[in-house]
């Protein structure tokens, strides 16, 4: 996986997620069709940007770092196809939170 993020580098203050797996069965057992699967808010930050330049020059650092866990909006992003593996690109500020490890 680190590989292809030397091919890509998102640009000022984007972030690049792989979204988590949807849950495929209950915890009783049963397959959940896709259609009633939820969408997938949470991720983890595989690739970021080096930050937002303000009007004064100076460069504002993005709030999440490689490997941190967050909650994405339900809708927004955009789809990166990266050596046929899907991830998300993200504005720093579209990110609604960062879980604790």
């Amino acid at each position: 996986m680190a590989r292809a993020f030397k091919k890509f580098l998102p640009m000022f203050d984007r972030v690049l997620v792989e979204r988590f797996a949807p849950e495929m069965k209950t915890k009783s057992g049963l397959m959940i069709p896709e259609k009633a699967q939820g969408k997938v808010l949470e991720a983890t930050v595989v690739a970021i940007g080096h930050g937002k330049r303000m009007d004064d020059g100076k460069i504002v650092p993005v709030s999440v770092n490689v490997g941190d866990k967050v909650l994405l909006p339900e809708y927004g992003g955009t789809k990166v196809e990266i050596d046929n593996q899907e991830y998300f690109l993200f504005r720093d500020t579209d990110i609604l939170g960062k879980y604790e490890s």
